[in-house]
């Protein structure tokens, strides 16, 4: 068959899917839905994949630059339609009381699959052979090959910087474990001891987050973290699961959207790719989010037809 022809019959079935959806209710698809865009590549590659799939509906969408949490005014008052993902740990003081008056919504998690906790490297688990089991790091020789002269005889957990706060020191002391946090002075110089150590092959133990860039470049493993009492969360490393928010007028001023953001999922594997090619490689946000459209089309389509519904 002529490659032209195949061409446009691959093509009739997402002109049909995608006819179809905006043939449904879209409430004022001449409004403009205004989504946050804040600090972080993360975000704004899922808020340029929201608004993408939006306009697939047929709807109007600009991005508005707003903080992590000024952003939670501007939903409560209507300036700002969604923000679709938003890490719970970091809500301040207005999100609650706009949520407790019904003036934004939680639409569900993105499914981002986000993780806190310690990670390793190879040259850790050869030091610590029993990893990822968190008793592995109370034995002495495991102890003894992460100490330092600053930790010694404990051996050493590299933290998080000072001012974000850490549960560390008060998971591993609950746990018995006998190693010693030292904060790094930053995001940077964190990702800078962790790309280092795994160049000199030394082992190294340090508290992480993913999503993030620098987990696509560079192989590590998750420790399978001790027990914590959830009542006293102060004192445990919990990831909290990212969620979708919306302004609590969304749903009836734009209902198929609304719809199409209840079934929008992002994966971390797919974000930390995109990420590391914006950040590391120079390719453009625009550039990305193509290539997700393209990976996921199927799931995408399957949401255009989930909102039309």
């Amino acid at each position: 068959m002529p490659t032209n022809i195949k061409a446009v019959l691959w093509a009739i079935p997402l002109t049909l899917s995608i006819t179809s959806a905006i043939a449904q209710p879209l409430g004022d698809a001449n409004a403009v839905i205004a989504i946050a865009i804040n600090e972080w590549t993360g975000q704004n590659l899922t808020a340029h994949i929201a608004g993408r799939l939006l306009e697939k509906l047929g709807y109007k969408v600009e991005y508005v630059t707003a903080g992590t949490l000024p952003q939670f005014t501007g939903i409560a008052s209507g300036s700002l339609s969604l923000s679709p993902e938003v890490w719970p740990s970091n809500l301040g003081d207005v999100y609650p009381k706009a949520k407790a008056e019904g003036k934004l919504e939680e639409i569900g998690e993105l499914g981002l699959q986000s993780r806190d906790g310690w990670i390793y490297t190879a040259d850790t688990k050869t030091a610590c052979p029993g990893l990822p089991d968190w008793t592995a790091l109370k034995n002495p020789s495991c102890v003894q090959a992460l100490a330092t002269p600053e930790t010694f005889p404990n051996g050493r957990l590299l933290d998080y910087p000072a001012d974000w706060g850490s549960a560390s020191g008060p998971e591993l002391k609950n746990a018995d474990i006998p190693f010693a946090t030292v904060p790094a002075g930053s995001e940077g110089a964190l990702i800078a001891e962790l790309q280092a150590a795994v160049a000199a092959h030394k082992p190294l133990l340090m508290r992480f987050w993913s999503p993030h860039w620098v987990l696509a470049e560079v192989p590590v493993e998750w420790l399978d973290m001790p027990p914590c009492d959830k009542s006293n969360l102060a004192e445990c490393i919990v990831a909290p699961p990212v969620i979708k928010v919306v302004w609590s007028g969304f749903a009836q001023k734009w209902p198929a959207g609304y719809a199409l953001m209840k079934a929008l999922q992002v994966h971390a594997d797919d974000q930390q790719k995109m990420i590391y090619a914006v950040d590391k490689q120079g390719k453009s946000l625009d550039d990305a989010v193509d290539g997700w459209m393209a990976q996921h089309q199927s799931d995408w389509q399957e949401w255009v037809t989930t909102a039309q519904n």
